[in-house]
């Protein structure tokens, strides 16, 4: 019976599309996510004749094309996989032309381990890989012709198709040189992905990982705000003071930066900054467009009673092929009742008196969100939450009202308060609503402080004794 000999070449092909595909699927999914948020293909025939015209035409219309599909993960991976295996298979193949077996090998696995590293730079975009195994297959094409004095030619004619279909073979379309995973940011672009998509128990989940990052902490906070227990949980994670809870938008920002400010502005009611947010997103992603930032400006335009204006963005969501059932079902005139009272919702939680927004400046937007609405429950949480973090005691008791916002951190800021005041007593501590659990931790706080890290009292203390060393 005849050994069936199965080729190396097809072997080292299977391992390294498997290797890529679980790669991208289960130790770095968010990286495609994240790509496909920040891109846009709409079947519109003026879109795409005005998108893709000029230089390069077909290998953006190409990497646009299969990007979409990255909203799917396993889809994503799979197409990455896909994509990189083919280049190790045709540099396989114009080797074969030249050199044995095993070098071929080698030197295919050299390209595949290159195109793979850079994949998984930040910012990368599908265009590169396209590209990049467009040419290599152009090469190879050329290598096809039977006779010595047709390759050449064939080379010459193939390569300027390239070049006016794909782009020159220089930097600007095939990015950057080398790329490495970042595991750790990976996982923070998770948190922002979920924040986005409003999956607030997943955000809090991941986040049980100590990540040690502004913008980790910033998801978790808002988590916490929107399931109404950011009171308790703040310190039982990392803060940098005040920053951690609201970013500004800034141009001086990075895009990962300025798109999760409007994140949480969104969900407090501050439909200008959140419109901001999304604005400056755009014009600072890769391809000026992006899914989510389309998405977050209907919505804002809608909330705020636009309805011209989130048509404009519907419409375009209406042309693409995961986004259309949404855009739809958005669209003024054709809402069901849930949706209406979702924006109904929405609506009452936005300030009435319209002021020069800086959202450098929060707590006068916080102030006037809840003049609008008391009970507009995160943004007050955000508003005590940010007099406790800049150490302001006396504001915090301004802003506090008992049986509103329970909280442990804010029962604990109350009680230095009410110390300094000298005016501690059960009669004050059931104004308040302080419980006798309060009252005792404090005094086992002072006998062991390290015990009770994730305090009020040992965020306090650590500021004071900064303060006179």
């Amino acid at each position: 019976m005849k050994r069936i000999r199965i080729s190396p070449a097809l072997i080292a092909a299977a391992l390294a599309f498997l290797g890529a595909w679980g790669f991208f699927w289960f130790v770095y999914p968010y990286h495609l996510l994240r790509r496909e948020q920040m891109n846009l293909f709409a079947f519109d025939a003026d879109y795409i004749s005005q998108t893709y015209r000029g230089s390069a035409w077909l290998a953006r219309f190409a990497g646009d094309f299969l990007e979409q599909f990255f909203l799917f993960p396993g889809v994503g991976a799979l197409i990455v996989a896909l994509l990189l295996t083919s280049i190790g298979a045709v540099v396989y193949r114009i080797c074969r032309h030249f050199l044995k077996e095993w070098p071929s090998l080698g030197i295919a696995a050299l390209f595949f381990i290159w195109s793979f590293l850079r994949e998984t730079g930040n910012l990368y975009i599908t265009r590169y890989t396209v590209v990049t195994l467009a040419y290599l297959s152009l090469i190879l094409l050329a290598l096809q012709c039977r006779k010595a004095w047709q390759k050449p030619v064939a080379a010459v004619l193939l390569l300027a198709l390239g070049c006016w279909a794909l782009g020159m073979p220089v930097h600007k379309f095939y990015g950057k040189a080398w790329g490495i995973p970042r595991l750790n940011y990976d996982k923070v672009i998770g948190l922002d992905v979920e924040t986005s998509r409003e999956n607030w128990d997943k955000v809090i989940k991941m986040s049980k990982r100590d990540l040690r990052m502004e913008e980790s902490s910033y998801c978790l906070n808002l988590a916490h705000a929107m399931k109404g227990d950011l009171g308790s949980t703040m310190l039982n994670y990392a803060q940098n003071h005040h920053r951690t809870l609201l970013f500004s938008v800034s141009t001086e920002n990075s895009l990962f930066t300025n798109s999760l400010a409007g994140e949480a502005w969104f969900q407090l009611g501050d439909m200008t900054v959140a419109e901001q947010s999304a604005i400056t997103s755009l014009q600072a992603s890769p391809k000026h467009t992006g899914a989510r930032f389309l998405v977050r400006l209907a919505r804002v335009n809608l909330i705020s009673g636009e309805d011209a204006a989130a048509q404009k963005y519907l419409s375009l969501l209406g042309k693409t092929l995961f986004y259309r059932k949404w855009a739809l079902s958005m669209m003024p005139g054709r809402q069901d009742e849930a949706v209406r009272a979702e924006l109904a919702a929405a609506h009452a939680r936005l300030a009435r008196t319209d002021f020069v927004h800086h959202s450098n400046k929060p707590r006068e937007m916080l102030l006037n969100l809840l003049a609008s609405d008391p009970d507009n429950l995160p943004a007050r949480n955000y508003l005590l939450c940010l007099d406790l973090m800049v150490y302001d005691l006396e504001q915090f008791m301004q802003d506090y009202e008992p049986y509103m916002v329970p909280g442990r951190l804010y029962q604990e800021a109350i009680l230095i308060w009410l110390s300094q005041q000298g005016t501690l007593g059960e009669s004050i501590f059931a104004h308040y609503g302080i419980e006798t659990a309060t009252t005792s931790r404090m005094d086992w706080f002072f006998r062991n402080p390290d015990r009770y890290w994730n305090t009020y009292w040992a965020y306090y203390m650590d500021a004071l004794m900064r303060e006179n060393q």
